[in-house]
């Protein structure tokens, strides 16, 4: 009897597969690419994110793939909530990407400000507010001109500083943050002040490496101590699906409907070999359109995977978690095992969820969260609740922030009590019609209503 028929073995149709060859010229980069018998040049001036979405609006015209436009975050019909805007500018000359991944601290008679700053020569601007209205830059927590993390690359396009956050612990100010390793991995590290304005001593180690990132400090009411991190996962997976396809091309018609998301992933099945020597920012380029067809056909892109032998491996980096586990007294270390307590399992979610920030009210743990693409409007902050830190928690169905009409993409979410002793949600936003690496991104605010296990903004 003949070996049935795999349903992963079914025939496709006729969208022409790639050759791909890059090389850099200069600061730029040449991109050649051959297709159903037409051959493309395309030359990049740099290799920032602007000079790949003018690649791919190219690619689209003369290929058919997807257009860079679907990069950027659209405007939403969704009329604006309850949102105050508290930075909308950069305001010093040495902030170039505002005010993304912000941390809020109350402390010292106002309220101290952390934020992102990707590849800039200055590392986390730190901003002072006694009312949350008038803001004033205190400077950076790793300057250009001072001592830095030893084990971190620093400087315009080799460091990326994300995702920075204080918090009180004792008489110290600990602060955690996401950096690349001298080997470019992303890892968490940890440096102490006497003061929330500095200076910042670093522990001289990263306190996680191997892939994780958005460090969350959370000190509980009888001092215990607790490190909250995302297993960076999304890193990894689209260039093993991108390879997974390079070796079963077949199974692309089966997960995307469109042409041009089919013609999309057959690019990136091309262009993946010469990706991975790369920058890891420019890996994450090449791959953006890819990652966009791909999470909007999410669930499809599983079921098929799920059917499919060899697409294990990959199924399982298609969810990062959220991990925690106690901190050692003096926070150099880890104690215990780590426990998950939350994995990107809602529709609403896509690939990923991030961004972890414990708030306790009431004697119950709310963990707020971002999920989905930072640079999709689809991004969000969802919450969960526990009766206790460790979990198990669980989720509010639909997000607690979605993108508005005059902002798009709200993420990574820090909570504090304002002026008024209202708990206050502070998070970072794009300008519709804009996204991306490097891109500015505002600071926002809402005031938080807790309700039994119910939150909501007003």
């Amino acid at each position: 009897m003949p070996e049935a028929r795999n349903q992963c073995d079914l025939g496709m149709t006729e969208i022409p597969s790639f050759d791909v060859e890059l090389a850099d010229i200069g600061e730029g980069l040449t991109i050649a690419v051959r297709g159903g018998g037409v051959t493309k040049v395309y030359s990049l001036e740099g290799r920032d994110q602007g000079h790949f979405i003018a690649f791919f609006d190219e690619l689209a015209a003369d290929f058919g793939t997807r257009p860079a436009v679907a990069l950027v975050s659209a405007e939403s019909d969704a009329e604006d909530p309850p949102w105050r805007p508290l930075l909308t500018e950069n305001v010093h000359p040495r902030i170039f990407a505002g005010y993304g991944d912000p941390a809020v601290l109350k402390a010292d008679g106002g309220y101290y400000l952390v934020a992102t700053s990707n590849d800039a020569p200055d590392s986390f601007p730190l901003l002072f507010s006694e009312d949350l209205l008038h803001w004033r830059h205190l400077g950076f927590v790793f300057s250009e001109d001072g001592e830095g993390p030893p084990w971190a690359l620093r400087g315009v396009r080799k460091g990326d500083f994300w995702a920075p956050e204080m918090a009180r612990v004792g008489d110290e100010y600990w602060l955690v943050y996401t950096a690349r390793d001298l080997s470019h991995v992303l890892g968490v590290g940890l440096a102490k002040s006497s003061s929330p304005q500095g200076p910042w001593t670093d522990i001289g180690k990263p306190l996680l490496t191997g892939g994780m990132i958005d460090g969350h400090v959370f000190v509980d009411d009888d001092g215990a101590k607790y490190l909250l991190w995302k297993e960076d996962r999304n890193g990894v997976w689209p260039r093993k699906l991108a390879a997974f396809f390079r070796e079963r091309p077949e199974l692309i018609d089966q997960v995307f409907e469109s042409e041009a998301d089919r013609r999309t992933a057959h690019f990136a099945a091309a262009v993946v070999p010469w990706a991975a020597p790369r920058r890891p920012i420019e890996r994450f380029f090449l791959m953006q359109t890819f990652i966009r067809s791909s999470v909007d056909s999410w669930e499809k892109l599983r079921k098929v995977l799920g059917e499919c032998g060899g697409a294990e491996e990959m199924i399982v980096a298609m969810r990062t978690p959220i991990n925690a586990q106690r901190l050692s007294e003096d926070g150099t270390s880890l104690v215990g095992a780590p426990v998950t307590l939350l994995t990107n399992d809602l529709d609403w979610e896509g690939h990923l969820v991030e961004g972890p920030f414990i708030w306790k009210e009431s004697g119950r743990y709310f963990l707020f969260y971002a999920a989905n693409d930072f640079t999709d409007p689809a991004y969000g902050i969802g919450v969960a609740v526990a009766d206790d830190v460790m979990g198990p928690y669980t989720k509010r169905q639909q997000p607690l922030l979605s993108s508005a009409k005059s902002w798009s993409a709200p993420g990574h979410p820090s909570v504090a009590r304002g002026p008024d002793g209202v708990p206050h949600i502070f998070f970072h936003a794009f300008f519709p019609g804009t996204g991306g690496y490097n891109v500015f991104r505002a600071l926002l605010t809402a005031r938080l209503r807790f309700d039994g296990d119910e939150v909501s903004i007003f």
